[in-house]
C-alpha cells in the first residue's frame, strides 16, 4: 500500500505557464519587428521609412519638375535648399540619404 499522499501537481506546474509566456513574447517580438505596431504591415510604408510623403515640399518640388513647371537647374537648386532645411544631406558619393 502506498503510504505517501500525493501533495499536488508539484513544481512542474510552473513549466507550462512559462512556455506560454515565451510563446506570447515571441509572437509580440516578431510582430513588432515586422512593423505591425507601427502600422506598416510586412511591406513597410515609404512615409514611415523616412521618405517624403505626398504633400511634403520635396515631393511637391518633384511634381512641379515632372509637370515641366521648372527646369532641371532650378529643381536641383531648390532641392539642395530643401534638403538642408529638412536635415537630409548627400553622402560623400553625392547620393541622397
Amino acid at each position: 500500500m502506498n503510504t505517501l499522499a500525493h501533495a499536488g501537481p508539484g513544481p512542474w506546474v510552473l513549466f507550462f505557464p512559462l512556455v506560454w509566456a515565451a510563446v506570447v513574447i515571441g509572437i509580440v517580438t516578431v510582430a513588432r519587428r515586422a512593423g505591425w505596431r507601427r502600422g506598416r504591415g510586412f511591406g513597410g510604408d515609404l512615409r514611415r521609412a523616412g521618405g517624403p510623403d505626398e504633400h511634403s515640399p520635396i515631393a511637391l518640388l518633384g511634381h512641379r519638375f515632372a509637370a515641366g513647371e521648372i527646369d532641371e537647374d532650378e529643381y536641383w537648386r531648390r532641392l539642395t535648399v530643401l534638403e538642408e532645411q529638412f536635415g537630409r544631406a548627400a553622402d560623400p558619393k553625392g547620393r541622397r540619404t
